[in-house]
């Protein structure tokens, strides 16, 4: 596990990362704070201060990489020290996939981005729900998963985001093994899609919100969305949305619901020099 100095020393440069740069780093805190595997965090201190961090976030056979150094240590080959290590780890542990997420907007991640010849893959917004007048909808049920739904479950991971079957496997055993807020989607008494719902500190934040492929465009997706933001805003919470889009025409059926984009992050793929 990470010491408690670990963590206070990333949440600080982290801080002042952000503040410098007007961006928002995603550091997947739940997984910083539960570290249960080594090698997969990456230091690099001068005089007791840190000043570069890179961690890694296994997600089945694919490994996000997130990392930052603080500003006016950059360009002085830090951080390239670490990605190096960090890569030479990843092969060790043989992830299939590759992907290395950014800011969008960050010219010092733009600069490293494209010196490592990483290429563009998806863009994940963060979103925030502003009051809009909802309708009331009645003909979709949203309902607690159960163990049965396991199998649906991993099949929209597959056929909606794109995951391979082993990925989607490991990803929803872990989403049931946790007793997470994960709601299954019903019409006409078929399952036809799902979401999930984490509330903390007031806010409750939408995740893995997937329509099976022959389902979508038929208004599904924005029915149950209405009827989830009514019920987290009408018990006090503020609505937040995180989603993965290719292009901004996907953001058209979050933004009618009264979703506004707050930040986003780029993911890039990424092949290692062997």
């Amino acid at each position: 596990m990470l010491t408690t100095q670990q963590l206070q020393d990333i949440e600080q440069l982290q801080k002042e990362c952000e503040l410098h740069d007007h961006v928002q780093l995603k550091l997947n805190w739940e997984m910083l704070r539960e570290r249960n595997t080594e090698n997969l965090d990456f230091f690099h201190y001068e005089e007791n201060e840190l000043v570069a961090f890179l961690g890694l976030y296994p997600f089945g056979s694919t490994v996000e990489v997130c990392g930052m150094v603080k500003p006016n240590e950059r360009r002085k080959g830090n951080f390239g020290q670490l990605f190096h290590l960090a890569m030479e780890q990843v092969g060790s542990n043989g992830y299939k996939k590759i992907l290395l997420n950014a800011p969008a907007g960050s010219e010092a991640a733009a600069f490293f981005l494209n010196k490592q010849g990483a290429e563009y893959a998806f863009s994940e917004h963060q979103m925030e729900w502003h009051e809009t007048p909802l309708e009331e909808t009645t003909d979709i049920l949203l309902r607690q998963a159960t163990k049965e739904d396991y199998e649906m479950s991993v099949r929209l991971s597959v056929t909606a985001f794109g995951l391979d079957e082993e990925d989607a496997r490991a990803m929803e055993s872990q989403n049931f093994a946790d007793h997470t807020d994960m709601l299954m989607i019903d019409v006409n008494e078929e399952t036809v899609g799902k979401l999930r719902v984490s509330r903390e500190e007031g806010q409750a934040w939408i995740y893995g919100f997937s329509i099976l492929p022959e389902y979508q465009g038929r208004g599904i997706g924005r029915k149950a969305l209405r009827q989830v933001v009514k019920e987290q805003s009408s018990a006090g919470f503020t609505v937040h949305l995180e989603v993965e889009t290719k292009n901004d025409h996907a953001l058209r059926l979050y933004e009618s619901v009264g979703f506004q984009s707050v930040h986003v992050q780029d993911y890039y793929k990424y092949e290692c020099r062997r």
